[in-house]
């Protein structure tokens, strides 16, 4: 496959410094963040106290401070809302847009420009300037100052930012925009399954919810993914509806895919085997890693 190189302008960066940054953010996340490697960047979830998914980040550990990668609709009520847990903690935390996140789609046929190709998921690994992590067998995203990220390797061509959405959808990753916020338990999310939750660390917001869950083995809705041709993407928030209109979901994502589109939604599990809709187009279920 010929390799693409898509800007990423709608991800933000959220800085988080300072002698305390660790323990609070592993008091606010989802995962183990105190003894993060630097040499592994997860998603992790920041929940409300219901349980519902504020934000996703992918949480990146640098020498002296923390990055939080996340849908930029979101960062800016992200940043005080997280200022107000921070009590007497030295932490400090702030936007910085020096740092950028671009994607290389079909990175095999990169050899020589991404790390090798079995680089386990959620890996982090430097290389040239900066900072690759590793979202799928296909996709990389790619970390950087805004002139190490705009002047990446030239010879590779260049595609829009739904190419790499669409890569992600595959991959069943969903995208907390502000849209979306605050509707979701994690496993709502599949978060259990793409490695976003631990269960043996200590309190955070929210955990006894998911805790629940978990003892309680399942959810009435999770994610699926779907397509449907020909079509426009619906927006996030979006209703899926039965064949009846009756509601049985939210769209979380969707990107172009051929003359249609791909999406990721949040569906009843009761609805799910049924014919359901968005906008009066047909969707079909499509398979998830």
């Amino acid at each position: 496959m010929t390799p693409v190189y898509c800007l990423l302008p709608e991800r933000a960066c959220i800085e988080v410094r300072g002698a305390d940054a660790a323990s609070f953010l592993h008091g606010q996340l989802s995962r183990t963040v105190d003894t993060l490697a630097r040499e592994h960047a997860p998603l992790a979830a920041w929940l409300d106290a219901r349980g519902r998914v504020r934000a996703l980040f992918r949480v990146v550990r640098l020498d002296d401070r923390f990055l939080l990668l996340t849908e930029r609709d979101a960062a800016a009520t992200i940043v005080p809302k997280l200022r107000m847990f921070v009590l007497r903690a030295a932490v400090a935390i702030e936007p910085n847009d020096d740092w950028r996140l671009a994607a290389l789609v079909d990175a095999s046929g990169a050899a020589g420009t991404a790390p090798p190709v079995d680089t386990p998921r959620d890996t982090l690994v430097p290389r040239g300037g900066l900072r690759w992590v590793r979202v799928g067998p296909r996709l990389w995203h790619v970390l950087g100052t805004r002139a190490a990220i705009e002047d990446f390797e030239p010879s590779i061509a260049r595609a829009p930012a739904p190419v790499a959405a669409l890569a992600e959808l595959e991959l069943g990753i969903p995208a907390i925009g502000a849209a979306v916020a605050d509707r979701y338990v994690p496993q709502m999310l599949n978060l259990d399954r793409l490695d976003a939750l631990s269960f043996d660390k200590g309190c955070y917001p929210g955990q006894e919810v998911v805790a629940r869950v978990q003892h309680l083995g399942s959810v009435k809705r999770r994610m699926r993914r779907y397509a449907c041709d020909p079509a426009t993407p619906p927006a996030p928030g979006a209703e899926v509806a039965t064949a009846a209109g009756e509601p049985a979901g939210e769209i979380v994502r969707a990107a172009p895919a051929g003359g249609g589109f791909e999406a990721l939604a949040v569906v009843d599990d009761a609805a799910a085997g049924g014919e359901l809709f968005v906008a009066g187009a047909r969707l079909r279920e499509q398979p998830l890693p």
